[in-house]
């Protein structure tokens, strides 16, 4: 077990995972906070993945409690902070590990009905998130609050809603980078990009109607760093770091774990080429 997280209290909201062949976001950074010598409160609206990744932090001798809440309600967003103060007596860091997509691409496409899901979980149950915990981060005067956005929020691909829910969390996180230094608590952000997780990978195989193998090859063609997806660990060790003391003078940031998807940005070969017109 590692100490750069020795005596700390987190939370990982989104600590479970969507079953499939590989860790999830959540997952990844809540085992490698507790390898790192965290408490992690394990918090997901599905008790029993909260569970599971309970007993794989104690198989390795971590110390770890699950509490299930549904971020889209603020009760639930209330009493999870008040939970974990009541057991621990204070919280260190919370990340956001929370979102969904599964939405039909494009403005003529997509129904109201998925508008207002997607932006309610990414988006509402953040804004919840960060509100029942300020309180207790500010009366510590120490604290991070951490969100897991995507690279979608800064790049031309990417669904309507997903892409529009991610831009606003990465103004969320922004705002109150802003508004809770003062009192020593710092936010930040990270980006993924492309990242062979369940979530990512279970859901639009189903969604297209494509085998994951053919699914991961496509998505990995398009990562400029060695044509090659990241992965839920990719995320967690950036969270790790992003929670830690070494990252003590680091607020206000929008971190791209991408392998460069998120550099290509304004580039002649994507933009505007004709390659890029004949697709």
């Amino acid at each position: 077990m590692g100490e750069r997280l020795k005596g700390k209290v987190a939370v990982v909201v989104g600590a479970g995972q969507t079953t499939g062949d590989t860790v999830g976001n959540g997952r990844a950074t809540a085992m490698l906070f507790a390898r790192e010598g965290a408490t992690v409160m394990l918090v997901d609206n599905r008790i029993d993945s909260a569970r599971e990744t309970q007993a794989l932090i104690e198989k390795e001798g971590g110390r770890a409690f699950s509490h299930q809440a549904d971020i889209t309600r603020s009760g639930d967003c209330v009493q999870m902070v008040d939970a974990c103060v009541k057991a621990q007596g204070r919280i260190d860091a919370l990340v956001h590990v929370v979102g969904v997509s599964g939405e039909q691409r494009g403005i003529l496409n997509i129904t109201e009905a998925d508008w207002d899901r997607i932006l309610n979980v990414n988006l509402k149950g953040a804004f919840l998130v960060a509100k029942a915990v300020a309180p207790q981060l500010i009366k510590q005067e120490a604290g991070v609050l951490l969100f897991v956005s995507s690279i979608a929020a800064i790049t031309s691909q990417g669904y309507l809603a997903y892409k529009s829910s991610k831009a606003g969390l990465n103004a969320l996180a922004h705002a109150l980078a802003l508004q809770l230094a003062p009192h020593g608590v710092r936010v930040n952000a990270i980006m993924p990009g492309l990242m062979d997780t369940p979530m990512a990978i279970e859901n639009q195989a189903r969604l297209f109607s494509i085998g994951k193998d053919e699914l991961r090859q496509r998505r990995a063609s398009i990562v400029p760093l060695k044509k090659q997806q990241g992965t839920g660990w990719d995320v967690g060790y950036a969270a790790l770091f992003l929670a830690s003391d070494e990252a003590r003078y680091i607020t206000g940031v929008m971190l791209p774990v991408d392998g460069g998807i998120g550099a290509r940005v304004g580039e002649a070969s994507t933009f505007g080429s004709p390659a890029a017109k004949k697709e």
